[in-house]
């Protein structure tokens, strides 16, 4: 893992995101090296391709720094809202070290920030700065959880926490009254196939305390699906099929209904009223259907990732 320490010009940068306002990002990069995360394009900003993604962190150590003067400015008086963070993990490893992530909130419960100070993350780490979240007076956490199997979660989450670890913090949070949600996804269309799994998955994230959830499709933009197939190690025939069954517009469309149902039926709801589909249409089938895949094996001791 290559970590490059570096200076940043700004830190709050203005979002593109539906809900957010202000996104910040305290590192380019991200140690868990998720196959299928669309946030590898950052790698042509430090002269990386989409293949290194996970194998380089460049740490913005002047980011609470940044954070301090810019946080000051009159725009941010009223409270707009603020997400830690949108291309990187801010509690990834190197945070145990740097403490940038910490450093912000803990600027946020200084100024006692008025604003809603949302947190995605995959990391157990944040439970070290439970107090400063519990401090904010709008904070919320969200955790990202894929499947409930964590050797189904190893095949394309092979350096991230463990999901069952993840479901773990989403439950401590929510026990320390930490404002929770989940962010389900991306959901890959095999549980189209396997409706009772993506049942259990609700249901253990339900268990945890959330009442609000976010869910999201596999995106099915072509270089993350060569990225993906690559770490599946699977042969060209099933990666071919692999790239049909998800980019078909009708399995995606039944995943979708799928986990409104599952979702209203275990008492969640669903943020932006909608699961987010970032399909591709480059790389969607103009007819027919593809047939059902199979589900998704755990790697066998020995196998390439």
């Amino acid at each position: 893992m290559q970590i490059v320490e570096q200076e940043a010009s700004s830190i709050i940068v203005p979002s593109r995101l539906p809900d957010t306002d202000y996104v910040i990002n305290p590192y380019t990069g991200c140690s868990f090296a998720c196959s299928y995360c669309y946030a590898s394009f950052m790698g042509r900003f430090v002269g990386k391709s989409r293949d290194d993604w996970g194998n380089y962190v460049y740490v913005k150590t002047n980011a609470v720094e940044l954070f301090r003067k810019e946080i000051a400015h009159s725009r941010f008086s009223t409270g707009p809202t603020l997400f830690l963070s949108s291309v990187t993990d801010a509690w990834q490893g190197p945070e145990g070290k740097y403490e940038l992530a910490r450093g912000i909130l803990g600027e946020l419960v200084r100024r006692s920030y008025p604003g809603r100070v949302s947190i995605l993350t995959k990391s157990p780490l944040l439970l070290r700065d439970a107090e400063l979240l519990s401090a904010l007076p709008h904070a919320e956490v969200g955790v990202t959880v894929t499947t409930d199997d964590d050797a189904i979660g190893r095949i394309y989450e092979a350096r991230a926490p463990r999901n069952s670890a993840r479901l773990d913090l989403l439950r401590e949070l929510s026990q320390r009254g930490v404002p929770t949600y989940a962010f389900l996804g991306p959901l890959m269309t095999h549980y189209v196939d396997a409706p009772d799994a993506m049942d259990a998955l609700i249901g253990r994230v339900a268990q945890t305390g959330v009442r609000f959830v976010y869910a999201e499709l596999l995106n099915v933009a072509r270089p993350l699906m060569l990225r993906l197939q690559s770490v599946m190690s699977v042969d060209q025939t099933e990666a071919a099929r692999f790239v049909v069954a998800h980019a078909d517009p009708a399995r995606r469309q039944r995943l979708s209904e799928l986990v409104v149902r599952l979702l209203d039926k275990h008492g969640l709801e669903l943020r932006l009223g909608r699961v987010i589909d970032h399909a591709d249409p480059s790389t969607l089938r103009k007819s027919g259907s593809p047939a059902p895949l199979a589900p998704l094996k755990p790697p066998q001791q020995g196998d390439a990732r």
